[in-house]
Parts: C-alpha cells; sequence; structure tokens
C-alpha cells in the first residue's frame, strides 16, 4: 500500500494485477487500484477534481483530468473516510501512476491534495536493477 498525507488528509492507494482482463499477448494489461481518503482535520472538505498522471513501463504518459471520482465528489466531515474502486489498463507490463485531487474547504476554497505514486506491476514484467 501506498500513503500521502496533505493537509491532514490522508490518501491510501492499494493498486492490483487483473490477470483475468489482460492479454498479454495482445500487450493489453490491466490494473485495479482501491483508494481510501480520510478526513484526519477539522474542516469538512468536498473533493471536487481529479487528476491523475499515468506512465507505461516505456515512458509514455497520459493525463486524466476530471470532476470527482467513479462519478461522485463525496464530502468528508471531520473523522470521515471514503473509499472507491477503479481502474486502468496500459499497453506495457508495468506503469506508475500518481496525481492529485482538488478539495474544497468549508469556506469555498480549493486546495490539492496529493495521490502518491504506486507502482503497476504484473508478473509479466522482468525485475530490473535500477
Amino acid at each position: 500500500m501506498y500513503s500521502q498525507t496533505t493537509r491532514d488528509i490522508v490518501v491510501t492507494v492499494k493498486p492490483f494485477y487483473l490477470d483475468d482482463q489482460s492479454s498479454p499477448t495482445d500487450n493489453h494489461y490491466v490494473w485495479a487500484y482501491r483508494v481510501r481518503i480520510e478526513n484526519r482535520g477539522g474542516r469538512t472538505v468536498q473533493l471536487m477534481n481529479r487528476h491523475w498522471i499515468i506512465t507505461d513501463g516505456i515512458g509514455r504518459v497520459q493525463e486524466v483530468k476530471g470532476p470527482g471520482v467513479v462519478g461522485e465528489q463525496p464530502v468528508l466531515r471531520p473523522g470521515d473516510g471514503y473509499e472507491y474502486t477503479s481502474g486502468t489498463p496500459l499497453p506495457t507490463p508495468s506503469g506508475i501512476m500518481h496525481g492529485t485531487y482538488e478539495m474544497a474547504d468549508e469556506d469555498g476554497s480549493t486546495f490539492d491534495i496529493v495521490i502518491p505514486a504506486f507502482s503497476l506491476d504484473s508478473p509479466h514484467d522482468r525485475p530490473r536493477l535500477n
């Protein structure tokens, strides 16, 4: 699991490879990732927008921006958590994702929280030393 705290909001991500939806012979690899967002601060916030940066195993970058997550813009009161699962395909057997969520505070001001970088690894990739 990967975790990052920004302004008392914790984002935790757990990726997992979906072998049954992948087709390595067709260069099609699919991952799901479970995200948990926890408000450990003292103010209510709402997730307004997402911005993902997805890099495949040979360095090609795709950006995904849009309102909310999985069709929702959850409101998180102090102590609340919100969890969702989504996924991404890649044409390579490994990659990496990271990004930000734009949050709105009770007074309407907005700020970004960090989605930690997480590795997308399949059993079809050979390990490399960096």
